[in-house]
């Protein structure tokens, strides 16, 4: 257990390790009665907050927030457990490698400029979503992509692309809600005057930004799902319809093929000698003359122009 004070020893920030937080409740005694906060611990919940604000001036809150997410593998998780109260912060040990640009000294030094141990709290939350940020970024990136792969080449692999982005971004979605939940409630539970301290300010407005970059890739992701609805609706009708075309232009054969096909005894026309070359002739000039009728009512062009572009690529 490390056991660290700050601002002049006003308040301290205690860290567990993996065995001290299954025994927490022998650790601080003003833990005892916080019996939910061990049950979160021991259960190692994902996402939850609790409140105590029964004895004025003695208020606390506790829970859990995940603090890095592998987006490919759900159980790949870290997850922060924390116990904050006015003088008092206890977390479990913090892996530092997993937030960017950041490392413990540096984390350090920042908490000796918080003046309570809610301030402290906020700077710790604050490089998480930092860290979340930084994670957003390559996003961006891979989205930026994802768009003029949609205009150059859009196939099934692009479809796949863009249900995984969807999943990260509700992904993130997921991870800030506990986020923006705490900073909800520290007005809620400690009152608003621990609002104004400039690491509570500074991580809030981190907070809104994270969420409003991520509401917009969503109305984004939403955007691009719809246009590949759209598209794949388009290129299933033009799929019926060139079937449907192709059909309609065998008909003719089929037809005249039916009919002379039929054993009856008298089919002079099939004793004639020219007969074959006027089956044809008639035969193509059916085919013919539905050509030019589909073509009159513009039932043609688009898959026309379909195949010469098809034709065109290849």
């Amino acid at each position: 257990m490390e056991n660290r004070s700050f601002y002049g020893g006003k308040w301290k920030w205690i860290i567990l390790d993996e065995i001290e937080e299954r025994n927490s409740l022998s650790l601080y005694s003003k833990l005892e009665s916080e019996t939910y906060w061990h049950e979160s611990l021991k259960a190692n919940r994902t996402s939850s907050l609790y409140m105590d604000t029964a004895v004025e001036g003695d208020e606390s809150m506790w829970g859990s927030i995940i603090y890095h997410q592998d987006i490919e593998e759900h159980k790949n998780q870290s997850i922060l457990h924390y116990y904050l109260e006015g003088e008092t912060l206890i977390t479990n040990k913090i892996e530092y490698s997993l937030l960017y640009n950041i490392n413990e000294r540096q984390l350090i030094d920042k908490m000796e400029s918080a003046e309570n141990a809610i301030e402290g709290f906020m700077i710790l939350l604050g490089e998480v979503v930092a860290s979340f940020l930084q994670d957003i970024d390559e996003f961006e990136d891979r989205m930026h992509e994802l768009l003029w792969r949609i205009k150059i080449k859009n196939d099934k692999q692009v479809l796949d692309n863009i249900m995984g982005q969807r999943h990260e971004v509700l992904v993130w979605k997921n991870l800030m809600i506990p986020i923006i939940e705490i900073r909800d409630a520290v007005p809620e539970v400690f009152g608003e005057i621990f609002t104004e301290g400039k690491h509570h300010q500074r991580t809030s407005r981190r907070i809104t930004r994270c969420r409003d970059i991520i509401q917009e890739y969503d109305t984004e992701i939403r955007e691009i799902v719809d246009l590949e609805t759209v598209i794949v609706s388009y290129r299933g009708n033009e799929i019926v319809k060139t079937l449907t075309i192709i059909t309609v232009m065998f008909t003719p054969i089929a037809a005249w093929g039916a009919l002379w096909g039929m054993n009856f005894e008298n089919m002079p026309e099939l004793k004639w000698k020219y007969g074959y070359a006027a089956a044809l002739t008639v035969i193509a000039f059916s085919t013919l003359l539905l050509y030019f009728y589909l073509k009159k009512k513009k039932w043609m062009g688009s898959v026309l122009q379909s195949l010469t572009k098809e034709n065109g690529k290849s």
